[in-house]
């Protein structure tokens, strides 16, 4: 009897401690199991409101699906000024910001070369599939790893990795520094319209890219840009005929329609593509074109794309946050998603891909048309204002230009002029600093201390600066103006810019939807910075190199 009791006890145990190994042979599995592919989009100077304002019209296939199936992330932000493409494209990345990326803005003052120099130009590589000095370009300015490039260490350089935009800088900085591969139109400086890349990737286009470049595809957009639907309809964009909106060379008014073939001659040629909803259309074919030449997402290694849809902060500039234009290019934008998303189920499978989706800065209303409204805004002229700063200090230390470059919100002195003269650095700054408070619409100005670091107390807009802020690049004073205030140029007088730390250019969407994402939403705040440690958290890969974000664990199933 005893004997059958105590073969029965072990019976029940190890059909027990059976069920258990099997449970958790399940769940390590499933821990195990990440997306064959993930899609990094981001939607260049998309406001958060973009999404909110225009929601009722948008289909359900696009940025509703994301929504409706995903997670939605709804009180997100950038942390750090200046909010710019370069910055932005290289802070959703790496998890960091441009105090340890390095890219501090798309353009900054190099201290050593005595002149502006370009966020990804590289003179040490040579273009592929083009002659024009657009292809000179590489990621070799940012210091830190993207999630990406983590990707591809992890998978010892099985995982694919392919960065897509029309802008260079949105598809390097996107991409890394191993990709695959990373391709941007030639539209600029009357381009030829190819998608080209450069010779840090490699030596040829691929056939599947030369085959894209030989069709008719960039060619078909030239036609006629209509409103997507009737335009008395469009309720949530301002009147059609604005004084506060830019426009094309040749069609005065800027009113619908647009004939981009008859526009392409005094407009840049391709540029006037970019310029209009057609540009995200491109990059759609072109990404869709990238999924099947480099067979993504086709077996169980995880590949990245990265897509930015340029012509969203192109349309934004020119026509500004309230223009008719801007609503039509994203309820095509809109359509260009779920064209996307179908393809992705198709040739990766529904359940197989995740997605995020984001922006690389937000965008204010035109400071003409809030003045309008009695809203205070306005225009600061910079360049004036650094002619102005040397004569105040040719005038007290008898040195001429002792000011360099007024670029990006910050000031950079003449060092070797400084030390021949035996003038005291810190008493210079303090001194134009002062002089900078004494304009109205300069709101704050700061110093950094004698080691070039930013003296950052606890706040908001210190916080930011702080963060946006490298010893070796940044200037010596930095400055910030009112809400709404304007570098006053000529192609800044209509439509938008972009480069604060206030809440119009820093709250921009972060949706999250695919493998391993649960339906939800949050108002809890989160920066841009959580993007790539939670994407890495996802795939169970090391978080970038110089990452300072965290994984946000409760967009997970």
């Amino acid at each position: 009897m005893k004997k059958l009791i105590l073969a029965m006890f072990l019976l029940v145990v190890g059909v027990s401690c059976k069920s258990q190994t099997q449970v958790i042979s399940k769940d390590t599995e499933a821990q195990l199991s990440t997306p064959k592919l993930v899609v990094g989009i981001v939607v260049d100077q998309m406001r958060y409101d973009y999404l909110t304002r225009f929601y009722n019209k948008y289909g359900e296939g696009g940025f509703k699906r994301l929504v409706n199936e995903g997670f939605n992330c709804k009180n997100n932000h950038f942390n750090y000024v200046t909010t710019k493409t370069g910055p932005g494209h290289a802070s959703i990345y790496t998890g960091t910001t441009p105090k340890y990326h390095g890219i501090i803005g798309n353009d900054w003052f190099d201290k050593n070369l005595k002149k502006n120099v370009n966020c990804v130009e590289d003179n040490s590589v040579n273009p592929v599939g083009t002659d024009s000095k657009d292809g000179k370009k590489s990621p070799h300015r940012m210091l830190s790893t993207t999630f990406a490039d983590e990707n591809r260490l992890f998978t010892q350089f099985r995982g694919k990795t392919i960065g897509i935009s029309l802008k260079h800088r949105g598809a390097i900085l996107s991409a890394g520094h191993t990709a695959n591969g990373a391709y941007w139109l030639d539209y600029e400086h009357d381009g030829v319209g190819n998608w080209i890349t450069s010779t840090f990737y490699m030596e040829e286009l691929p056939k599947w890219v030369d085959d894209f470049n030989k069709s008719d595809i960039t060619e078909s957009y030239f036609k006629d840009w209509q409103t997507l639907y009737s335009i008395d309809t469009y309720f949530e964009s301002g009147d059609d005929v604005s004084p506060y909106e830019g426009g094309f060379k040749g069609k005065e008014p800027s009113t619908f329609s647009y004939d981009l073939k008859q526009l392409r001659k005094n407009n840049g040629n391709f540029d006037v593509i970019a310029e209009s909803p057609y540009g995200n259309s491109l990059i759609t074919d072109f990404a869709i074109a990238a999924i099947d030449g480099e067979q993504l997402g086709k077996d169980e290694i995880t590949d990245v794309l990265t897509i930015s849809y340029s012509s969203t902060d192109k349309v934004g500039h020119t026509f500004g946050p309230n223009s008719k234009e801007i609503e039509d290019t994203y309820l095509r934008l809109d359509l260009d998603l779920e064209r996307l998303f179908k393809t992705l189920d198709a040739k990766v499978g529904i359940g197989e891909y995740t997605v995020f989706l984001t922006s690389d800065h937000g965008a204010p209303y035109a400071p003409g048309y809030l003045q309008s409204k009695k809203i205070p805004a306005g225009f600061f002229d910079e360049s004036s204002m650094r002619k102005e700063m040397n004569s105040f200090l040719l005038n007290k230390h008898g040195v001429s230009n002792l000011v360099l470059s007024r670029i990006n919100n910050q000031i950079f002195f003449d060092h070797e002029a400084i030390n021949e003269n035996n003038l005291d650095l810190e008493d210079l700054k303090e001194e134009v600093a002062l002089k900078l408070l004494e304009y109205e619409l300069i709101d704050k100005v700061y110093v950094t201390s004698e080691i070039n670091q930013l003296e950052a107390p606890e706040g908001y807009i210190e916080t930011l600066l702080s963060n946006g802020h490298s010893q070796k690049r940044s200037g010596e004073v930095l400055f910030v103006y009112n809400p709404s205030v304007f570098n006053d140029t000529s192609w800044n007088r209509t439509g938008t810019d972009h480069h604060t730390g206030l809440s119009y250019d820093t709250h921009v969407p972060l949706l999250f939807f695919g493998k391993g994402i649960r339906h939800g939403q949050t108002l809890q705040k989160t920066e841009i910075t959580d993007i790539s440690p939670t994407i890495s958290a996802l795939l169970g890969i090391s978080f970038p190199n110089a990452n300072i974000g965290q994984p946000l664990g409760f967009i997970f199933e």
